[in-house]
Formats: C-alpha cells, structure tokens, sequence
C-alpha cells in the first residue's frame, strides 16, 4: 500500500479550484480557510493555495513520444477503467486537453494511457493508467 503524498500549489480563485477539483475532478472537499483548501485528491492530501496577484509561473516543456509535455505538472495514476471514465467525463465537460487522451509509448515498455490539462490556475495535470501497474517503473 502507498503512503499517501502532500502537494501544496498556487491558484489565484479558490472558487474556480473549489469547482474544478471538487466539481469537475470529484475530490471531497476537507478543511479550509480564507487562504487555501484541503482536497482529497484520490487519497492524497493535495491544497490549493491563494497566491498574491502578480504572482507569476514559469512553464517549460519537454518533448515526450512527439508531445510537448508541460512541466511542473503532477496527476495520478488510475485504473485503466477509472481513466478511460475520467477521460469521457472530461470530453463531455468540454475540457480542453494540451494533451488529447491516447496511449503512450504503444506497444513498448511503459505503455500507458495519458491526458494532461490545465487547472483555472494554470497549474498542468496528467492523468495516466496502465494496464498492467507492474510497467509503473519498468525500464
């Protein structure tokens, strides 16, 4: 079993995080404040954070399997069956997807089903699954 993690990121509307992470993603909603909120965000303790305006982030991207893949970004691995509904639900919402639902590294070591999108912040989110988990390291 895993531990779960603790990731803390800048938004600058709680309301728009209150919605896309608790609405839209389906993280129950834990403590909060003025300043920040508690999501469980699939088990880990993930908060958003208000950030003084002006505030700005700085966002590179790196070539992945000919995608342009944003960095930071941070997301979860699902089961392929959770991803593949999380997917659909996100294409009905009209999410606008950097990098459309596929499957990565086809065929190859790692093969794995990915998404990435952005929060109301700006703060880049993939999604991945695997098939089989035990490809999660796999070289």
């Amino acid at each position: 079993m895993l531990t779960p993690f603790h990731l803390a990121v800048p938004v600058d509307d709680l309301e728009k995080a209150r919605l896309f992470y608790g609405g839209l993603l389906g993280c129950p909603e834990g403590r909060r404040s003025d300043h920040w909120i508690d999501f469980d965000f699939f088990g880990h303790q993930f908060v958003v954070h208000l950030k003084s305006s002006g505030e700005g982030s700085i966002v590179i991207h790196n070539p992945v399997d000919g995608h342009d893949v944003p960095v930071p970004h941070f997301g979860v691995v699902l089961e392929w069956q959770a991803w593949q509904d999380l997917a659909d639900r996100l294409r009905k919402k009209g999410v606008q997807f950097v990098i459309e639902p596929y499957i990565r590294f086809e065929g190859q070591v790692g093969e794995q089903a990915t998404m990435f999108f952005y929060d109301p912040a700006g703060n880049a989110l993939e999604f991945k699954a695997f098939k089989d988990m035990g490809q999660l390291f796999a070289k």
